[in-house]
């Protein structure tokens, strides 16, 4: 009542009085002393913009928590390994619209779900061996990374769901972002750029001097090398399909494939080429009735793209090439006789681990807590399993380690029959997520891969795709 007479006393103040505030915000920033000082001044009003697109349609968030997980770098500062990053900031928002429409939920149902569940619920039961082993402050760092995987299972399951947003359009907005995110680690790696935030200690010592890994954005070049290896997967997916079957572009795919190409070679990671071999083998298996008809395209895809790679890095960078490839030829002639200077070290850690086991064997019933091999002494002292399997068997106890193997079942099946459905969007995605995590389950013999939470959410979302054909099992909410 108090505003309407306002407003009648001042008739202007409706309509003029935004256009002042406006008006004064940009005078304010235009006369700021310094760039920081703008920028503090614009950034309000550029997030309110965003979050009032956002909140506009139940699945924009997605695209939101997408471009932050992908595109940008962390903040500086204390927390976690890397400093404070902004995607989580944006999965809340989804968690906002995932609480607005709270009934449907009820629809969360199936082996794969609840195998996700199920392994989200062991590693936070298992923050309380983190505190009994490690102490309080070991058991928040737990805490928290149990909420970062929780991040890309809730991604899942809100995909999986709802049927927003369209697989087409996202499909190509993740291939966009994922070709600049691996651009920029390619450019980033031949300049040296001062690294965002904290970062892996990973270098390639050259006649030129030392080189930090081609990392982007993402905090070490593992996860880059593995996110790579993804998307070539679907390059591949897509490429051995017929053009109308694909949702990009066949010129687009063979130069973003060369792109990523160039940027796992410079991440350095032979984890991920394996990864991407195994994803091939198993593509060209899955397409063995159609080799005979595609011989020619299959033998330009597999063998295209990785020379055009090579001649690339090659041209731009000729001593990081030879480096590169001699380490390779030397990871294959030597793989027998020094195994644990092969694998980095990796045979000795193993050995440490599996001499706490066997020291202590009831620490394998219920593990030490979730991610805290590296932070605490609770095995003897700090280590790095790059282990995936070794290291849930340590944390998380055979209950565990059970548990995610039964995951990796549930995702290879639902890949697969999605793979061979009838439509077109869980075919790609079925194929897509199979013959990657195919791969991916062998990487993880050398990687602690479940740690990848800002790249773990787009290959949920994938799977999310795959499964939707399966209307037995997930019913689609009403719009």
């Amino acid at each position: 009542m108090q505003t309407r007479m306002l407003r009648s006393r001042v008739p202007w103040m409706g309509d003029t009085l935004p256009g002042v505030a406006l008006g004064l915000w940009a005078a304010a920033i235009a006369l700021a002393p310094s760039v920081e000082w703008k920028l503090s001044l614009l950034a309000p009003g550029i997030g309110i913009a965003i979050l009032a697109w956002t909140l506009q349609r139940p699945g924009r968030w997605l695209y939101l928590f997408f471009l932050a997980a992908l595109a940008l770098p962390p903040l500086p500062g204390p927390g976690g390994d890397s400093g404070i990053h902004p995607a989580p900031l944006a999965a809340g928002i989804g968690l906002f619209f995932g609480l607005l429409r709270l009934p449907v939920w009820k629809h969360v149902h199936g082996s794969l779900p609840m195998a996700f569940l199920a392994l989200v619920g062991i590693f936070a039961a298992s923050s309380a061996f983190a505190a009994f082993y490690s102490g309080p402050q070991i058991a928040l760092g737990s805490i928290a990374r149990v909420v970062l995987f929780s991040i890309g299972v809730y991604v899942f399951c809100y995909a999986r769901i709802f049927d927003y947003p369209e697989p087409w359009p996202m499909m190509r907005f993740l291939f966009v972002l994922a070709t600049l995110a691996a651009a920029f680690a390619c450019v980033d790696f031949y300049y040296q750029f001062p690294a965002p935030a904290g970062y892996g200690p990973q270098f390639v010592w050259l006649d030129q001097g030392v080189f930090r890994r081609a990392q982007g954005l993402f905090y070490e070049a593992s996860t880059l090398g593995n996110f790579c290896s993804f998307f070539l997967t679907f390059v591949m997916v897509c490429l051995f399909r017929p053009k109308a079957d694909s949702p990009i572009a066949r010129a687009a795919l063979i130069g973003s494939g060369a792109i990523f190409a160039a940027a796992l070679i410079f991440s350095y990671s032979r984890g991920s080429i394996v990864n991407l071999l195994i994803s091939a083998s198993v593509l060209l298996w899955l397409r063995r009735s159609s080799i005979p008809l595609r011989k020619g395209r299959m033998i330009a895809v597999l063998v295209g793209l990785p020379m055009m790679a090579a001649v690339v890095v090659q041209v731009v960078f000729p001593a990081f090439s030879s480096n590169y490839w001699a380490r390779i030829i030397a990871s294959v002639q030597y793989v027998s006789s020094s195994p644990d200077s092969v694998l980095s070290g990796r045979l000795t850690n193993w050995a440490f681990l599996l001499k706490f086991l066997g020291r202590e064997p009831w620490a394998a019933i219920l593990g030490i807590g979730y991610k805290t091999l590296p932070y605490s002494d609770a095995a003897g002292a700090p280590v790095v399993a790059d282990n995936t399997y070794l290291q849930l068997l340590v944390e998380t106890g055979v209950v565990g380690l059970a548990a995610f193997c039964a995951l990796n079942w549930a995702i290879l099946r639902t890949g697969l029959r999605a793979a061979r459905s009838a439509t077109l969007s869980s075919q790609v995605a079925g194929e897509w997520i199979f013959c990657f995590w195919a791969g991916q389950i062998v990487q993880m013999c050398s990687g602690d891969l479940i740690t990848y939470w800002r790249v773990l959410p787009v290959y949920f979302w994938v799977l999310a795709i795959a499964a939707r054909h399966d209307r037995n099992e997930c019913a689609t909410a009403d719009h």
